[in-house]
């Protein structure tokens, strides 16, 4: 015995059906705008320190190497490594959509149809052969193959498909992403820690010359040339600065332990260079121009990516008010006794039909999910403009950050100098009484504070040149 079962339609049923699935609503478009300024003000230099791998951008070995400890290591990144493999995975999902899918199957089963029932009473005169009647119950064997298929005549499948290529490719940008940023963040930290090691030994030289100076104001108690006033005042400076050391030492502390984080590991010491503090020279920066941004960060390319995607995933929606066509299909064995599957052509079994539906009535689902995806462009939009305006003010914030930077260490440098030389003065005034403990105390607690803060500009002007080569997307390579 064999099955066949086509669906037909009528001409004019396939025209009613085309006609009522390709009234979709209309596409809000808008195209998105990839003009930037033409330079950095009046830089117009092409010379990118971007294209810099970051080996070759950073000198200082034990920054390499806990970087290289990092990009084994950190959780972060690890976590977007398998985002990435969720994302080729889609792919192969869609692609598997395309494509015809094929089973096998087999089945065992038994019936028993009540006798005065229209089955019943016609099977029971049925002789399947001389003097056989139809056993009851019947049994049913089937073994076979089968195969579904929806043909992609609007090419609603190949856009997903392509859909989720970009979404892939996407999260290859975002992987770079997130690894320019691991690596500027090292890169920060490290340079804070050797800057919090430095203002850790200034403050531990100025309390010897505070312990020093009040030596000195003791004896001169003792010669009835100064007061108990003034040791006190020299006590209680000598105290302040021994507590600052502690909280020094408490963010040294926190440093090396978010350096750890980055790395992937459980708290220990961060080998650093300690090598003269003011030796060192943050690295020179060539900016280029700012279109090169567009294929330099990779957040712009991966916010590109995202709305090229967005745009696919609203053809597929618009396509979902076009008729569908289906096309399934099966062929096998199938008999009431085991035996008999074996004799052919009587216990073939084959089928094959084609469905071509729309949707007529009560589409308010799918003009939902086309509006939710036409929403969901004009997002990705606005955030592909702004990305690419982020990204723009952000290597403009930090050349005039450099900029900036340079001149104060130029003149905290004066200042440092000038407060230094002060001490020596006000130290051989105070012993000749021709000035009072405090000028000597105002000078010490102001050479500190010079000193520190020439400290804390020195590694912002190290952290300004770590950042515009991470904002120009540099890094990841």
């Amino acid at each position: 015995m064999f099955r066949i079962r086509i669906h037909h339609c009528f001409t004019a049923m396939s025209l009613f059906l085309a006609i009522a699935g390709c009234k979709a609503p209309a596409v809000v478009v808008r195209e998105e705008n990839k003009a930037v300024p033409v330079s950095y003000e009046s830089n117009s230099d092409t010379t990118n320190t971007a294209a810099l791998p970051w080996r070759s951008f950073f000198k200082d070995p034990a920054l390499v190497n806990l970087i290289d400890t990092a990009l084994k290591n950190n959780q972060e990144l690890m976590i977007t490594l398998q985002e990435i493999e969720i994302a080729r995975n889609d792919i192969r999902v869609r692609q598997g959509a395309l494509l015809p899918m094929v089973g096998a199957k087999a089945g065992i089963g038994l019936e028993k149809v009540g006798r005065y029932t229209s089955q019943g009473a016609g099977d029971a005169s049925t002789d399947i052969e001389p003097g056989k009647e139809m056993p009851d119950p019947l049994g049913d064997f089937n073994i076979g193959v089968f195969a579904n298929w929806e043909v992609d005549i609007w090419k609603k499948l190949r856009n997903s498909k392509q859909a989720a290529i970009d979404r892939f490719l996407s999260t290859v940008e975002g992987k770079n992403f997130v690894l320019t940023n691991l690596i500027a963040e090292i890169a920060n930290s490290y340079y804070e820690l050797v800057a919090l090691d430095n203002q850790l030994n200034i403050v531990k030289q100025n309390i010897a010359l505070q312990q020093n100076a009040l030596g000195v104001v003791k004896v001169q108690k003792e010669a009835a040339r100064a007061t108990e006033l003034a040791v006190k005042k020299f006590e209680a400076e000598v105290l302040k600065s021994q507590s600052m050391e502690f909280e020094i030492r408490q963010q040294v502390k926190e440093a090396e332990n978010r350096i750890n984080f980055l790395l992937g590991r459980y708290p220990q010491e961060i080998p650093r260079d300690q090598s003269r503090y003011e030796d060192l020279l943050p690295a020179t920066v060539s900016t280029g121009i700012p279109s090169q941004l567009l294929a330099n960060r990779p957040d712009i390319k991966q916010a590109e990516l995202e709305l090229e995607a967005a745009k696919l995933d609203v053809k597929v929606a618009r396509k979902e008010f076009y008729p569908s066509l289906d096309i399934s299909a099966g062929l096998g064995l199938q008999a009431f006794k085991p035996s008999y599957l074996v004799k052919m052509p009587e216990s073939i079994l084959y089928s094959i039909a084609g469905d071509l539906a729309a949707p007529l009535i009560n589409r308010n689902a799918i003009k939902a999910e086309y509006n939710t995806a036409n929403a969901k462009q004009l997002q990705a939009v606005y955030n592909y403009e702004r990305t690419i305006l982020n990204a723009y003010l952000e290597v403009s914030n930090q050349l005039s950050n450099i900029s900036n930077l340079t001149k104060s260490y130029d003149l905290k440098s004066q200042q440092v100098d000038a407060l230094t030389r002060s001490i020596d003065i006000a130290n051989d005034l105070f012993r000749n009484a021709r000035a009072d403990y405090l000028e000597v105390l105002m000078t010490q607690r102001d050479v500190l504070e010079a000193k520190l803060e020439l400290i804390e500009t020195k590694k912002k002007q190290l952290n300004a040149a770590v950042n515009v080569y991470r904002d120009l997307g540099g890094g990841w390579r």
